[in-house]
């Protein structure tokens, strides 16, 4: 069945009711992204499709999680591209509104917050990008949550919404980490009757995280850039070991890349964020932890992690 194409909250409220009234759909799965569609979008997709009747993806590029102008105008837009990857992984609906559907009155004077959990890391270096993220999400998840009346028969237990609706999940990226944990901990803390789903970081054969921005780097700063990666790998390898992580060692190789600006490099907690106290450099390393990464290399900023565990 050929993909299909919604611009206003209306058409995907219709069309999702009857995607799942006329297959008897029993779950529903969204696949929230900015477009520009690579790789990574195409496994989110994979994963959603796998685990549901009924799959819609959205494609809106968010003004309020821009903090300059200039970085919002270059976001690269390519619907066309981005429909046809999402029709060949099985997609049924997307969801691509303009600005003023989504934002009628203009920015929205009351917005979800991200809290200290936003204002660290990615938060630090990008004020109110969580909030603005956060923010559209919510709306989204609401558009897309599956409509009142639709048969529910079988629903399994894990992301079934309450009153009998169809179970409803929704797909993010490991790769943005902080961003990921924030959404789930926004979905628990305000009850939104979804089940979020992570799916695993997409890399290139040489190791780079795909991410739309890869596109603005030279060849020779996409060399560079692979220094995220191996300094990652690096701990990996540590943490697997039970050895001391070391990280200051793991610094030290990503600051002897001269293209690559190093903003932040640290071992959290998974859930909190916040960085461990002990295990990163003489105590060998135990438990589950997670390694976050962000640098410039060249004009284009890159964000990256790995889940550590012994």
């Amino acid at each position: 069945m050929p993909i299909t194409l919604a611009t206003t909250v209306a058409e995907l409220r219709t069309e999702g009711a009857r995607l799942l009234g006329s297959g008897q759909g029993t779950s529903q799965g969204l696949v929230p992204t900015m477009g520009a569609l690579h790789e990574g979008h195409a496994a989110l997709a994979r994963a959603a499709v796998e685990q549901n009747d009924v799959v819609v993806a959205s494609i809106f590029v968010n003004p309020l999680q821009f903090g300059d102008a200039v970085d919002l105008d270059r976001y690269p837009r390519t619907l066309d591209a981005d429909l046809a990857l999402l029709e060949d992984q099985g997609v049924d609906l997307v969801f691509a509104p303009p600005v003023e559907e989504v934002y009628p009155g203009g920015e929205p004077l009351v917005r979800i917050t991200s809290g200290r959990l936003g204002e660290k890391w990615e938060g630090a270096s990008r004020p109110g990008h969580f909030d603005g993220a956060l923010t559209v999400v919510a709306k989204l998840l609401h558009y897309g949550l599956p409509a009142a009346g639709v048969p529910a028969a079988g629903l399994p237990a894990a992301g079934a919404a309450q009153g009998g609706l169809p179970a409803y999940r929704a797909y993010f990226g490991q790769k943005d980490a902080q961003q990921l944990a924030l959404v789930r901990r926004m979905v628990a803390d305000l009850n939104f009757p979804v089940e979020i789903v992570g799916v695993p970081t997409v890399r290139a054969v040489d190791g780079l995280a795909l991410s739309s921005r890869n596109r603005f780097l030279s060849d020779e700063e996409r060399e560079a850039a692979l220094v995220l990666s191996r300094a990652l790998r690096l701990l990996e390898e540590r943490a697997n070991a039970r050895e001391p992580l070391d990280l200051d060692s793991a610094r030290a190789l990503v600051e002897s890349q001269p293209l690559v600006a190093l903003d932040y490099f640290d071992v959290v907690d998974p859930e909190t964020l916040e960085p461990l106290a002990e295990n990163c450099r003489e105590t060998p390393f135990r438990g589950e932890a997670l390694a976050l990464i962000a640098a410039k290399v060249g004009p284009v900023r890159l964000i990256d992690n790995a889940p550590l565990s012994s």
